[in-house]
């Protein structure tokens, strides 16, 4: 039994409906898995879905129960929970515990995971075993990894090993340095650089493209040139997709957000004010009250 039907094995007479055809009875999340067939069936029929980052299982069951179709486990984890200042020094080891969380928490997001800097960059072999280890050990159906044509033959590698894999190209964090710091890509006559690398990772078996940091136009052509769906951020309205990172859309990071990043909370205000009246409370003595103890 795979860990899909696992989770679902108690729900009588479940069907696996395409996430787009309306809410499940009871909330706006998809009545069954959403997998990799209903992203596609997306692009085909012009129909958007989306797609948050998550590390634990609390915002993994909220935006699960939300309807969010994709949940990824991305390597941001680096800069958004262990506190370094870029997303390179995180590891395999510090995803997977992550990865696992999420996994068992949502049980209709497809569970997208990033292989980190340095885990699939030697070789092709290199990069399955990563996909591997993010299937076995942390359970998650796909994975992403950044790379555009230059990675073509690994995308290959890890399909034919049963691993599904999301390509990433215009802005490619891993490579900021490489980069010249974060700067938007596919301007100009780099477009075609764009759409040819993600040609090559389509042809390559590659499920769906992410773009990051890519002028709407440029964007709009590589989706328009793909069968394969495309996800989104910082890269217009035009892709099939769209991807934040969650504590940037629901304002729990302080400090200037990105131009592409819109946030929907302020969540960091509320748990400040929150966290102010429990310190406030307990110095002055009003809790525990009565009503709190035994």
């Amino acid at each position: 039994m795979t860990h899909s039907e696992a989770a679902h094995s108690s729900t009588a007479g479940e069907t696996s409906a395409p996430y787009g055809s309306g809410p499940a009875p009871s909330s706006s999340a998809p009545a069954g898995r959403v997998r990799l067939h209903h992203l596609r069936q997306a692009k085909e029929q012009g129909r958007h879905f989306a797609m948050l980052t998550t590390y634990e299982q609390y915002t993994a069951e909220i935006f699960d129960a939300a309807g969010i179709e994709v949940l990824l486990i991305g390597d941001s984890a680096s800069n958004n929970v262990y506190g370094n200042e870029t997303s390179l020094p995180v590891t395999v080891d510090e995803l997977l515990p992550l990865c696992r969380a999420v996994a068992r928490s949502a049980h209709h997001a497809l569970i997208l995971a990033d292989l980190p800097f340095g885990s699939y960059e030697v070789s092709p072999q290199q990069a399955v075993e990563t996909g591997v280890r993010f299937m076995k050990e942390g359970l998650a159906h796909a994975v992403k990894l950044e790379g555009g044509a230059f990675y073509a033959e690994t995308v290959r590698a890890m399909v034919q090993a049963g691993i599904p894999v999301m390509g990433h190209i215009g802005f490619t964090p891993q490579s900021e340095h490489a980069l010249g710091g974060y700067r938007v890509q596919g301007r100009g006559d780099d477009a075609e650089r764009l759409v040819a690398d993600a040609l090559a990772l389509e042809e390559a078996g590659a499920f769906a493209v992410l773009m990051e940091m890519v002028p709407a136009e440029t964007a709009a052509r590589v989706d328009a040139a793909l069968k394969v769906p495309t996800v989104g951020i910082g890269a217009g309205s035009g892709t099939t997709g769209q991807v934040l990172v969650w504590q940037d859309a629901m304002g729990l990071r302080g400090g200037k957000m990105a131009r592409f990043v819109k946030q929907y909370a302020q969540l960091r205000g509320t748990l400040m004010d929150a966290a102010q009246q429990f310190g406030d409370e307990v110095r002055n003595g009003s809790f525990p009250g009565p009503e709190h103890s035994f």
